[in-house]
């Protein structure tokens, strides 16, 4: 993203290295803190509530990030998948880009809670953040209860499911929530998901010849090349194989896969 980039230029210098550690930290915290003495109103007043921010007490805009998710022990496993989450995130992306993710998930959420006239928490904020990682690595696998592996592209597909479950039937200031609070991940990955569902539109008829193909259509031939015209009927003992570099799908014979003038455009190749 070229905005992107040249905002990093410009700010990239005030950047907080290692933010999901002092989120999760101050998380930790907080969830000692709500087991001393009047913890719980600690708590309230961290909450994001509407009314109260517009009434002054702005560190409401802030501190809802820090109310841990559960009063269990069950936390500390929760918070540190959070800080995995975040870590590996801000590997990929840089300082920088992390603590935007961060800070527009912060600003979708305020803006989901004014428009629903509700309380917040950092709930879809926590869960743009795995949706991310989910996108950027896909197979890496988790226990599920400590005992199952499953991998993290299958247990997004879920969260999808949920959230649109949410958007489509639960109350209106949950349809809202659910809907602005995930704006964080569709500004960074927006264009890779369009990109992709075009791909697939595009590849359908592709694949709908090629099983045509395998399951034996008389006459027709599963390679060809794209220079010469031989297919595996020609030759049983020919490989073939698609350019890396040609814009589109154009399958060569091996003589023909080093030994052709690549296709720069979806025009075809030139005669």
């Amino acid at each position: 993203m070229k905005f992107m980039n040249r905002l990093e230029r410009r700010f990239g210098r005030y950047a907080i290295p290692n933010l999901m550690g002092y989120i999760v930290g101050l998380e930790g915290l907080v969830f000692l803190l709500s087991h001393a003495p009047e913890g719980s109103r600690l708590i309230e007043q961290f909450r994001f509530v509407p009314a109260l921010i517009l009434q002054g007490q702005l560190w409401r805009l802030v501190t809802f990030v820090f109310i841990p998710p559960g009063t269990s022990i069950w936390v500390v496993f929760i918070l540190y998948f959070y800080y995995v989450l975040g870590t590996r995130l801000e590997h990929e992306w840089g300082s920088f880009r992390f603590n935007i993710y961060y800070l527009v998930g912060m600003m979708a959420t305020a803006l989901a809670a004014f428009l629903a006239g509700e309380s917040a928490n950092a709930f879809f904020l926590n869960l743009s953040l795995f949706l991310a990682f989910a996108t950027i690595e896909p197979d890496f696998t988790i226990l599920l209860f400590f005992i199952l592996p499953v991998k993290i592209k299958y247990l997004a597909w879920l969260t999808w499911g949920a959230i649109a479950f949410a958007v489509l039937v639960e109350p209106l200031p949950s349809k809202v929530m659910a809907g602005v609070s995930t704006l964080n991940y569709f500004l960074f990955f927006g264009r890779d998901v369009r990109i992709r569902w075009k791909s697939r539109a595009l590849s359908y008829p592709r694949r709908r010849a090629f099983k045509a193909q395998s399951l034996g259509q008389k006459g027709v031939s599963l390679h060809k090349c794209t220079v010469c015209g031989m297919t595996e009927k020609d030759d049983a003992q020919m490989d073939f194989r698609y350019c890396s570099q040609c814009a589109g799908y154009y399958e060569y014979c091996m003589p023909h896969l080093t030994m052709h003038e690549h296709v720069r455009s979806e025009d075809g190749p030139k005669a």
